[in-house]
């Protein structure tokens, strides 16, 4: 029978059992980053990109994971073996540390851990979104903070949307956990280039995995988006997910449009095989 084993700076615990003590920053004071990553049949999916998103943003906010690239990818195969994992994800996430003072930052306190993951294996339905003015600290760093997020949820709710498009100065970022995009009435694929979270899936389709229709980046109005033809969302877990409506207004005709579509059959050909 498969374990639910976690890895907590180098040790092997239960899952139902492993725990960070109450002086850990990350609990004293929302301090760490992690970064997510999926398995398909038991293999990772694009994870030297994760890799490297994980140690650059642990090296912006000042902490050293204490494992090198090949020791935590031994570690990872292992966790794979040990929990029989399939279809699954993996979250590295590190830590402050247990501060003496719940201020100063200590040991850092890596924990990898697994969870089952239903893998959407073709382009789902149209989602909705709100928008809000806000801009997270440290865009470019993927931190554990997610407090307007989480704050946001029961405003997301009562407008019946799936989730909310950040703007700032009137120029669009970026949804929580994902990145956003448009295609212009002339074809023209855009995301948002500064102050944002360069996603995994996002750095694929600006790479040229999707031929035709390779994005640019370029920061734009909000303005901008309720004018365009389509809108769609990209993240590890949804890959492409087009966009209907934001604010309770369509965006074009409403529907998923044939760029969106085009490119979410390329992608999950790409990653799925079909």
């Amino acid at each position: 029978m498969a374990t639910n084993d976690v890895w907590i700076n180098g040790d092997w615990l239960p899952a139902a059992t492993a725990a960070l003590p109450v002086s850990d920053l990350s609990i004293q004071r929302g301090y760490g980053i992690f970064d997510f990553f999926k398995l398909i049949a038991g293999k990772p999916l694009f994870l030297d990109d994760h890799l490297d998103r994980f140690y650059r943003s642990a090296a912006a906010i000042h902490l050293a994971p204490g494992i090198d690239r090949p020791a935590l990818k031994t570690v990872v195969d292992e966790m794979i073996g040990r929990n029989e994992l399939g279809d699954a994800g993996i979250k590295l996430t590190l830590t402050g540390g247990a501060s003496p003072d719940g201020y100063s930052l200590a040991r850092p306190t890596l924990i990898i851990h697994s969870m089952p993951l239903q893998l959407e294996r073709t382009m789902s339905s149209g989602m909705t979104l709100i928008t809000d003015r806000h801009q997270r600290q440290m865009p470019a760093v993927k931190t554990i903070d997610y407090l307007r997020a989480i704050w946001l949820q029961p405003t997301i709710k009562n407008a019946g949307a799936d989730d909310v498009l950040y703007f700032q100065d009137e120029q669009v970022t970026e949804c929580p956990r994902a990145n956003f995009f448009i295609v212009t009435t002339n074809g023209e694929v855009q995301t948002p280039k500064s102050n944002i979270l360069a996603g995994v899936t996002r750095k694929k389709l600006l790479e040229g995995v999707v031929t035709g229709y390779t994005p640019i980046e370029k920061d734009f109005p909000l303005s901008s988006v309720f004018d365009a033809a389509e809108a769609f969302i990209t993240s590890t877990t949804k890959m492409i997910r087009p966009v209907v409506a934001i604010d309770g207004k369509p965006i074009g005709n409403g529907q998923p449009g044939p760029v969106t579509t085009a490119m979410a059959t390329q992608l999950y050909e790409l990653v799925y095989g079909h």
